[in-house]
Formats: C-alpha cells, sequence, structure tokens
C-alpha cells in the first residue's frame, strides 16, 4: 500500500480568465492566467509533480478545456460539483472564499475525499452536448415568446412576436437536422441510437440528449446509473425514526427528458405500463409511481446499451 503522505494530490479554482493551483504536501501555490501560456506552465508542473489526483469544480465549461488538457497528458482530474466542494470549506470551517483559497479547499477535498478520476468527454461529445444545449435555449426562448404572445394586445407587438417564433422554430428545425445527421455519421453512437429508439415511448430528442449528456450509459451497473441521473432514492432515517425516500441531485436535463418520455412509455409501453399498474394497485402516490417508472426506463436502456441488444419486452 502505497504512502498517503507521499502522495501529491492538487487543486486548482477555475475562472473565465485565470488559474489558482496548490499543490500538498508541499505547500505550493501559483496563480496563473488561464491562456496558452498559463495553461502550459500548469501543464509542466502538475507533469513534473505527478500527481495522485487532480480536482477541479464544474463552472460553466471554463474547466473544459484545462479537463480535457490534463487528460491528454494520463493526468488522473476530477471535475467536481461546487457545491460538493462548499460544503467541503464550510465542514472544514473554512469560511473565507478567495481563488487561492478555494484551490486550496479542493485540494484538501481531493486528499479526504478522493472523488473518481473520470476521463472528460471527447471533442465530438462536448460538440454534441454543446448542440443539446442550444436546442434548450432556443424551445425556452419559443415558450416565453409565446406567453408575451398571450399577454399583449397591440397588433404590432403580436405581429413582431409571430415573425421571432417563426424564426425560433426554423433554427430549432435546422438544430435538429444537424443533431440528427451527427448521430447517424458517428459510427459510435449510430448504433446505440438504433437500438434505443426500438423502445416504444423512446424518441429522438431523448436518445441525442442521453448521447450528449449521459455517456456512461451502459458502463454502469443499475444503482451507478440510477445514482449518476438522480433517480435513486436517498434514506431519510435517524435513529427509531424512518423518513421517506426521495430523489435529489444528479443530471436535471436527463431527468426532464426521461420524464417526458416515461410519460408516453406509461402508455404505449407495455412493459413499463404494466409496471406502473402494479404500483398504482399498491396505491403508491403518482410521484412514487413516475419516478419508479423513469428509473425501470433507465435501467433498462442501459442493460441494452451494456449487451448491444435491441428492446425485448420478454426480458426487460
Amino acid at each position: 500500500m502505497s504512502d498517503q503522505s507521499a502522495e501529491v494530490f492538487v487543486g486548482i479554482d477555475v475562472s473565465k480568465h485565470s488559474l489558482d493551483v496548490c499543490i500538498e504536501p508541499a505547500g505550493q501555490g501559483f496563480h496563473v492566467e488561464y491562456d496558452d501560456a498559463g495553461l502550459g506552465k500548469v501543464l509542466e508542473r502538475l507533469g513534473a509533480a505527478g500527481p495522485a489526483l487532480i480536482v477541479i469544480e464544474a463552472t460553466g465549461g471554463f474547466e473544459t478545456r484545462l479537463a480535457s488538457e490534463l487528460a491528454a497528458r494520463n493526468l488522473p482530474v476530477a471535475v467536481i460539483n461546487p457545491r460538493q466542494a462548499r460544503d467541503f470549506a464550510k465542514a472544514s470551517g473554512q469560511l473565507a472564499k478567495t481563488d487561492r483559497v478555494d484551490a486550496a479547499v479542493l485540494c484538501a477535498f481531493a486528499r479526504a475525499i478522493r472523488p473518481e478520476a473520470r476521463p472528460p468527454k471527447n471533442a465530438d461529445t462536448r460538440e454534441l452536448e454543446d448542440l443539446v444545449n442550444r436546442r434548450r435555449q432556443l424551445v425556452g426562448m419559443r415558450v416565453q415568446e409565446r406567453l408575451r404572445m398571450n399577454s399583449t394586445a397591440s397588433r404590432a407587438v403580436r405581429k413582431d412576436i409571430n415573425e421571432h417564433i417563426l424564426w425560433i422554430e426554423q433554427r430549432i428545425g435546422e438544430v435538429d437536422s444537424g443533431l440528427k445527421s451527427r448521430l447517424r455519421g458517428s459510427p459510435l453512437w449510430c448504433p446505440k441510437v438504433a437500438l434505443l429508439e426500438t423502445i416504444p415511448g423512446i424518441g429522438p430528442i431523448t436518445t441525442v440528449t442521453l448521447m450528449a449528456k449521459c455517456p456512461e450509459l451502459g458502463t454502469l451497473n443499475r444503482r451507478q446509473i440510477a445514482k449518476l441521473v438522480g433517480l435513486a432514492p436517498l434514506a431519510n432515517d435517524s435513529g427509531l425514526h424512518r423518513g421517506r425516500r426521495f430523489v435529489w441531485g444528479g443530471r436535471g436535463e436527463i431527468r426532464e427528458v426521461l420524464y417526458m418520455a416515461t410519460v408516453t412509455a406509461i402508455r404505449c409501453n407495455p412493459v413499463i405500463k404494466a409496471f406502473a399498474q402494479k404500483l398504482r394497485q399498491t396505491h403508491k402516490p403518482a410521484k412514487v409511481v413516475i419516478v419508479a417508472c423513469m428509473r425501470k426506463l433507465l435501467t433498462i436502456m442501459n442493460i441494452m446499451i451494456k449487451n448491444m441488444t435491441p428492446w425485448n419486452p420478454q426480458v426487460a
């Protein structure tokens, strides 16, 4: 077993224009600009240090380039939720917040918690995810414009809003075409999409979101994939008290599309429909039924991708 005191841990606080790095146990810290020169300096220093783990926060996409460059040099990097780091800082009594302090907190988090280092998404997956995000933005804009249409009486404004809605719908169609061509042209995604679309209730938006937002699908067991997405029931017990289980956290974008797919599957998918009816017969609340069906549908898809087998209601 390796001596933990000899292992090197690194925390990097990422902002739009700069990187703050903390290296322990050497107690080294430095600040660089987040540009080609600064990134090169970070990679050189960390390559020489040989860290056991590097931890950075998800910062709205600013961390992507850094994580990709670190992984390309076979350096173990874990990208964590900022909430985890902040909760850890509070639990450690560190209430101050600066870039330098945040880097030190991330370094301590790496040593104490040791989150799993996962390879970042490749360039194709990141581009697919950007397109999926753009589609979500356009759909949100369309919803907002339709609400404005209902709240205005001016003909000129209504005309302007209607023209904007037509433009948004045209852009959504163009993005959808781009997503379809990318999926069909990919030797990695195309077979998976073809399998998932054999499931009654699963449509193109669900499949493209899963490919972009959940590349781990098919690589984890049923408990791990449910926890990753945020569909694993969490206990709420203390002493003799047994609280209600609930789901929380995970990847909200996947849950949103899974919810819509599950609503359709409960109507037209014989396996999900029978499962929902069984739960209703035991007087489960409606929300419990839909979440359980979402989890079952996700588990089925995970098994299908893992085994690369099409939909079969007899074994689902």
